[in-house]
Formats: C-alpha cells, structure tokens, sequence
C-alpha cells in the first residue's frame, strides 16, 4: 500500500512539475507573441523608428550590413524588440547574448567567429562586459578582426583572425558606465524614451487583440495611465486585469474594473508602485527630503542600488517625483503632494552626505 501511494505521489509530483513548465513556457510565449515583428507594427518612439527605417532602406540598396547601433534607455521600452525586427527587416539572423554572460574572450571569440556576414549580434546590458571583453570587441567593430594571443612571456604569439562583416546591436539602461572608446564605434546612437498615454493605450488594445481579451476605451486608457509609459508593464498590468475581471466581472475590461485590479496590484492612479512609494517615503520621512545617496536609500530598503537606478528612479526623475543633486535624491513638491505629506518648514535642508550619489 505504502509503495502505490508512493507512486502515486511521484506520477502527481510530476504532474504538478509538468503543469507548471507548460505554464512558464505559455507564459514566455505569450511575451514573445506580443512583440510586434515588423517595424510598421511597431508603436512609438516615431523619430527612432524612422530613423531606423531610412538606415535599413539605405544598407538593403548598397547591399552592406547596418552600421553598429546602441540603444539606451530604461528597461521595457523595446530595445530587445527593436533588435529582432531589424533582423528581420534586413533578413538576417540574430545572435543574443548579454554583457554579464560574456566572462572570458574565448566566449566572445566562439560567438564572432560563428557570426555570417551581414547578421546581427545583440548584446544586452552592454555596460556590463568585462574590460577584457571590451579590449576584444573594439577592434572586432571597426577592423572586422580580432587578435588571438597563444602563449605567454617570450613565446607569446598573435594571430589575427578575420570576422565577416556583421551588425552590433548594443542595449544599455546604463549609459554613462559605457567607455568613450566602445560608444563611439557605434555609428548609430539612439535613446528610447518613455511613452506618452496614448501610445501606451495603442499598445495595450493591440496586445489585447492578441490575447483575445474584450477591452474598452476607458479601460485601456485605465491601464495605460498607469503603466509608467513602458510597454512592458503595460502588458505585465494587461494580464492581471484579464485574470480579475475573468474572476470578478464579465470577462470584459472597463474602466471601473480595471481600476479596482491595478489597485489591489498596488499601483496607483500615477503609476507609482509599492516600491516607489516607499522609496519616496524613505527619502522624506528618514531623511528629511534629502539630498540623500543612493546607497543610503539602498541600504534602508533592503533592496540593490542597481534596481533602484535602473527600475525605480527612471519614472520618478521623468514625473519630477524626484531630483538629483550633486549631494543626492531629494524628494519634490510633487513627491509630498502625492504621498499627502507636508514639505519641511525648513526650505534650506541640510545636505546630509550619506551615501554615494
């Protein structure tokens, strides 16, 4: 009896296990689907996207390869995105990888040399890549070549090999950490930058359509103020709206219903999460507004400094929640009015040399 019920626990145990794979990758593929393909799909970001279209129309007649491109901007705004659908617009193939993933020059070396000439190579978080990585990829860029040094000391040897022609796509939420060297041998620079309302709602009705979820107006212009101008979130919001409205409505997306959703998500009417929020409270309620470092904040959170700059601060800076000064974050006006918080009775605040800026 024991060894069927131990049996039956490891047929359900993998069934569970199984469920749950199928989920994720439903869920991925669910991401994937929702990327436009083509760059007439693509909505937003108009300068960038004509720019970017000209560019292409320009190599497909000369019959070249792109020029090397570096996108930059906050997460979820379409870098990755952008990269696929200039493959395929030049009908090419696409290498991924990331900075973070390029540990040793034979990683790097292993992929150049695989790459066929005229394709792209994506690299993600660009800004991450190890100085030695840099050292290789430079010279890869602009001669098309890479040296490969055998042995050391007096017997050190160096061979240049020869790469075909390709693209580098870089992305970077981190522009600043990027080297004057690498940044300019990309010949093509561009800034992706937050969405406008109605852009977002373009969006979401479009992703809506794909998933086959009934949405009005009001109710995508519901999510969309409230989506941090970012396509990404506002497809993230789109999913758990769906889930609560198929559990608590009609199945349809209004305006009401919509709110009620995002609400229980915590997200407020401006887009502000949880974590924003706290962030600002910190910065007000511990350190009386600020000017106050990064680290500092960091450190009373809990959370990575890295998150904070690259998920958190982004929106506050583009909604004037918050402002940097050469001592700090200091929260704004805006910030108090919103949190419902009075300002400091004391306009000259002490600058509070805490943490790194």
């Amino acid at each position: 009896m024991p060894e069927k019920e131990n049996s039956f626990n490891v047929k359900k145990a993998f069934q569970v296990e199984t469920e749950q794979t199928a989920a994720g990758k439903e869920s991925a593929q669910d991401e994937w689907n929702l990327r436009p393909q083509r760059l007439r799909d693509y909505i937003g970001q108009r300068q960038v996207v004509e720019s970017l279209n000209i560019a292409i129309m320009a190599a497909k007649k000369r019959n070249e390869p792109l020029d090397h491109i570096l996108f930059q901007g906050p997460p979820g705004l379409g870098k990755t995105t952008l990269a696929n659908i200039i493959a395929r617009e030049m009908d090419v193939g696409i290498h991924h990888t990331s900075g973070p993933a390029l540990e040793k020059g034979g990683d790097l070396v292993s992929i150049l040399t695989s790459v066929e000439r005229g394709e792209v190579l994506f690299i993600d978080e660009i800004h991450r890549i190890p100085k030695v990585i840099e050292e290789l990829l430079c010279p890869a860029m602009e001669d098309f070549a890479i040296d490969i040094i055998f042995d050391k000391g007096a017997n050190a040897r160096t061979y240049r090999s020869r790469l075909e022609w390709f693209t580098l796509i870089g992305a970077t939420t981190r522009p600043g950490l990027l080297s004057r060297p690498l940044r300019e041998r990309f010949g093509i620079v561009r800034e992706l930058s937050f969405y406008s309302v109605d852009d977002i709602s373009r969006v979401i009705k479009r992703s809506a359509a794909i998933l086959q979820v009934d949405i009005d107006d009001k109710g995508a212009y519901e999510i969309a103020r409230r989506s941090r101008g970012t396509p990404r979130v506002a497809n993230h919001l789109l999913k758990r709206v769906r889930d609560y409205t198929q559990v608590k409505g009609d199945g349809k997306i209004r305006q009401t219903i919509a709110g009620a959703a995002l609400t229980l998500e915590g997200v407020d009417l401006e887009g502000l999460t949880f974590l924003d929020r706290r962030f600002l409270e910190i910065i007000i309620s511990y350190y009386n507004g600020g000017p106050v470092g990064i680290e500092a904040i960091a450190a009373t959170l809990q959370e990575e400094s890295d998150t904070l700059q690259e998920l958190v601060e982004p929106f506050l800076l583009q909604e004037g929640y918050l402002i940097r000064t050469s001592s700090g974050r200091r929260a704004t006006e805006k910030a108090y009015a919103h949190l419902q918080l009075c300002p400091p009775t004391n306009p000259l605040q002490s600058e509070l040399p805490l943490g790194s800026t």
